[in-house]
């Protein structure tokens, strides 16, 4: 069942944002890590961009250099096959690149409703490891930090990540915390019996497995073990659909409620003819609040669905893809912070009993 949506607000635009390079353009602002700090929320915008310049029977690759600059790969389009709008395939070897690359960008919003300020802070890649972008951040805070696990893209595959701030003005970083192909990875705000938690997304490259999520547990958040697939208790039921068969993965970190903690997560619908790439929708579900491996109740059907113009049209059409949350407990709301068609970041904001009402008990 879909959720009322209280209020919908485009945040950003393409344009809005200002490119690494003058001879770079912006294609997408999106997927926004989010955060409530003392006096305001703070995005951590990814910002995709290519080269402005066309070269014909030539596509443009951009990439980070060992120099940390961003530079370009000309490859003839005789040697590439397209996969999608963002991915293309060399047919000699069958390694894809990226028709874009991405990095971060600090954005205050004040209340968390409008754009306050886009800063001049950006989050870039550094080492051959991000030589393809960095992306899809989702911001925690702990231990009097904010840490934020972000996706590193490069010959190597994709990874994640973890780097941390106090001030979203200077970062450290703590390296690759989950190994090629692993994505979506939220942190849980607080231990779980005496350890940090995280949910993640590894992919099965043999198809044994439907698309399914992960939890992990560490002694550091550097750490991980204690892998265990999510598993659907008695009392969860329905679920599943063709909604998300093609991927799944968390979207925003998990909120505690009174029974356990609430976890908005993406569901892919699988494409339905070459060259798209499928619908994403936002679905939800109860985790234990001491066992975060075990779903009690679930939403049987997304409850975010892409409706609004500039979801339905962009880079990638048909998408809203959750990748932050900000509650406010005193009105019994959240806002969900979120990519739209690969190309914008926008907020809804919906009450907090209709998500828990969305999965029966």
């Amino acid at each position: 069942m879909t959720v009322p949506r209280l209020m919908t607000r485009l945040l950003l635009r393409p344009e809005d944002m200002p490119s690494s390079r003058p001879d770079f353009e912006v294609v997408g602002a999106f997927n926004p890590g989010a955060v409530q700090t003392e006096d305001e929320v703070v995005l951590l915008v990814r910002v995709a961009e290519r080269p402005r310049e066309r070269r014909p029977g030539f596509t443009g690759l951009p990439r980070w250099d060992s120099t940390g600059e961003l530079t370009v790969d000309w490859v003839p389009d005789d040697d590439l096959i397209p996969i999608d709008p963002r991915v293309v395939k060399h047919k000699a070897d069958g390694l894809v690149r990226l028709t874009f690359s991405s990095h971060l960008r600090v954005v205050r919003c004040g209340d968390g409703r409008a754009v306050r300020e886009i800063s001049d802070v950006t989050f870039r890649p550094q080492t051959e490891l991000e030589e393809f972008g960095v992306e899809d951040p989702r911001i925690t805070p702990l231990d009097g930090r904010f840490y934020f696990t972000y996706v590193s893209v490069s010959r190597h595959g994709p990874a994640t990540a973890l780097a941390s701030t106090v001030d979203f003005r200077s970062f450290e970083r703590h390296g690759i915390i989950f190994c090629p192909e692993n994505k979506d990875v939220v942190l849980f705000p607080e231990k779980i019996g005496g350890s940090f938690a995280a949910l993640h997304r590894p992919v099965c490259g043999t198809p044994f497995t439907r698309p399914e999520m992960w939890a992990a547990r560490s002694p550091d958040l550097i750490h991980w073990g204690a892998h265990a697939p999510l598993a659907v208790t008695a009392s969860a039921t329905g679920g599943g659909g063709t909604w998300q068969a093609g991927r799944v993965g968390a979207g925003a970190p998990p909120i505690r409620v009174q029974d356990g903690w609430l976890e908005i997560y993406h569901g892919n619908r699988q494409p339905t003819q070459p060259g798209e790439v499928g619908a994403y929708f936002g679905g939800a579900i109860l985790l234990d609040p001491d066992d975060p491996a075990q779903v009690q109740r679930r939403a049987s059907a997304p409850f975010f669905v892409p409706e609004a113009d500039f979801e339905v049209t962009g880079f990638v059409p048909n998408v809203v893809f959750p990748t932050g949350l900000v509650r406010n407990q005193a009105q019994g709301t959240i806002l969900v912070y979120y990519g739209a068609a690969d190309a914008f970041t926008a907020v809804a904001e919906f009450a907090e009993r209709d998500l828990l009402n969305a999965m029966p008990r």
